[in-house]
């Protein structure tokens, strides 16, 4: 299957399923190798594919545990420059659903995902309130995480 998104002259358009994973005041985001920040777990929607499908996948793929969807949280439109080597500099238009994810009780993962580039990825367990002394993205994660939310977010980044 192919990703939702398209590449035009050099911008690179891309739809977008994200989670939203915490367990014990821990958000759990990924890493790899070739970047020296954080983000959040999930990936492209597929052709076809409901968004719902698309994080519960991603999630599974990333993490190697089924976790269920508790509801859509944020609806996120990112403009950013990308440097991976899919994309190297092109501008990027990201529209990113983030579902935040039904606790499991546990942060037992069994992880072997691997990025678009074919890069081995790290999970990570972040303290929500030392957030802000990780580079990690989306930028708007702790500050959304401190506070009670009932309602779809919509949170325009533009870097």
């Amino acid at each position: 299957m192919f990703d939702c998104g398209f590449t035009k002259e050099n911008n690179w358009f891309r739809y977008r399923a994200a989670a939203i994973i915490v367990e014990n005041d821990c958000v759990l985001l990924a890493t790899n190798d070739k970047v020296d920040y954080y983000y959040s777990v999930g990936g492209g929607v597929q052709m076809g594919e409901k968004a719902e499908d698309a994080v519960v996948r991603e999630v599974f793929e990333e993490t190697g545990i089924h976790y269920e969807i508790e509801r859509l949280a944020i609806i996120h439109e990112n403009f950013f420059a990308d440097s991976s080597e899919c994309f190297k500099d092109l501008k990027c238009h990201e529209i990113a659903l983030y579902f935040l994810m039904k606790p499991r009780g546990t942060q037992e993962l069994n992880s072997n995902s691997f990025t678009q580039d074919n890069i081995k990825e790290g999970m990570v367990w972040i303290p929500i309130k030392d957030l802000d002394k990780y580079k990690a993205y989306p930028t708007f994660l702790k500050e959304y995480l401190s506070k009670e939310h009932t309602e779809i977010e919509h949170i325009v980044t533009v870097e």
